[in-house]
């Protein structure tokens, strides 16, 4: 089992003042890593950090928009300056906006692809500048079953996330050169603060489960495994792959 383990590596998480970044944080400091927790808002960021701490873990918080590039570069560099280096990035800062695409609003177009599709790179791009010359590091981007299938009111969604796997590939092929994994992760239905409205939808639910083979919602926890793997030596000849935790979604017509 030392193949899994993240002792002592230090991960940024984006996104992970909630939800699935939340959860992930938990589950990369139980294998062994200290995290860095990223959100917007300062208050949220800080009651994780207090959060994992109370649980004995080694956690930072740094707040920071991701869809701003002059943010991101300053605090990845105040990063590698007073925390450490960084040897995981997860992104998984996300947002889902639900709209017929003739009505979809540019704005709102716009506001999805920079917070779904243009903060990883630029997020990726800021940390791939210090882990190429160390000739390692493991990223982690959060895709989505929407990366391969479509659902009615959320074409820009889904955009956003098949862009995000071609990504993840292309950032693998670049970077695998440097020593450097980039890998998806792509859940299914998960009950978590973006999908709320789903989970109070009594048809949907039961259409979900009836579609899923697992016949649930998965449990945000469910997700670590798979995290665990990808940022660890155990998936040391892993790259360009999207793994999606997903209950089966993904493979049934």
């Amino acid at each position: 089992m030392k193949a899994f383990s993240l002792d002592n590596r230090l991960a940024l998480i984006t996104g992970s003042s909630a939800g699935i970044g939340e959860a992930l944080a938990f589950g990369l400091c139980e294998a062994g890593a200290h995290v860095v927790i990223n959100g917007r808002r300062t208050e949220a960021v800080n009651k994780v950090v207090a959060k994992l701490k109370d649980a004995g873990h080694t956690a930072h918080g740094m707040p920071f928009d991701v869809t701003d590039f002059a943010q991101v570069a300053e605090a990845t560099n105040q990063i590698e300056a007073e925390i450490g280096p960084i040897d995981i990035l997860v992104n998984n800062a996300g947002i889902q906006r639900r709209e017929s695409l003739e009505a979809f609003e540019e704005e709102t177009w716009r506001e999805l692809m920079s917070t779904n599709l243009d903060s990883v790179f630029y997020v990726s791009k800021a940390v791939a500048n210090h882990m190429i010359p160390r000739k390692r590091g493991a990223m982690i981007n959060i895709c989505s079953v929407q990366s391969e299938l479509g659902r009615p009111s959320i074409a820009p969604y889904a955009a956003s996330k098949g862009g995000l796997k071609m990504l993840t590939k292309g950032m693998a092929i670049d970077w695998g050169q440097h020593g450097i994994r980039v890998n998806g992760l792509g859940p299914g239905y998960f009950a978590t603060e973006l999908n709320k409205a789903l989970v109070a939808d009594e048809k949907f639910s039961s259409w979900l489960c009836d579609r899923t083979p697992l016949g649930r919602w998965g449990d945000v926890e469910e997700l670590t495994g798979a995290a665990i793997f990808l940022a660890s030596d155990a998936a040391s000849f892993v790259t360009g792959h999207v793994l999606y935790v997903d209950g089966g979604v993904t493979s049934r017509l």
